[in-house]
């Protein structure tokens, strides 16, 4: 992987981690934080400039989702749960 690519993928998996854990709900939190983890371990091996452009471009589509999604889940908080 080309230093801006890596760089550019480690910028991301850090946003998609810390855009995670803003989840109000245990639940959403932990499903976020591992479908990251789990999809970027999937990808450290791939070479190809071309799909390792697009998945970037998939990983800045899914940063976008995920602030919508926090935005929403503030708004409508439920209460703690016990593992909280």
């Amino acid at each position: 992987m080309a230093a801006p690519a890596r760089s550019q993928a480690i910028s991301l998996y850090k946003m998609l981690l810390r855009e995670s854990g803003k989840f109000p709900s245990y639940n959403y939190r932990t499903y976020a934080l591992r479908r990251v983890r789990d999809a970027f371990r999937e990808n450290q091996t791939v070479q190809d400039p071309e799909l390792i452009h697009s998945l970037l471009q998939e990983g800045t589509r899914n940063l976008q989702v995920l602030q919508r999604q926090v935005a929403v889940g503030q708004l409508y908080t439920s209460q703690k749960l016990v593992v909280e």
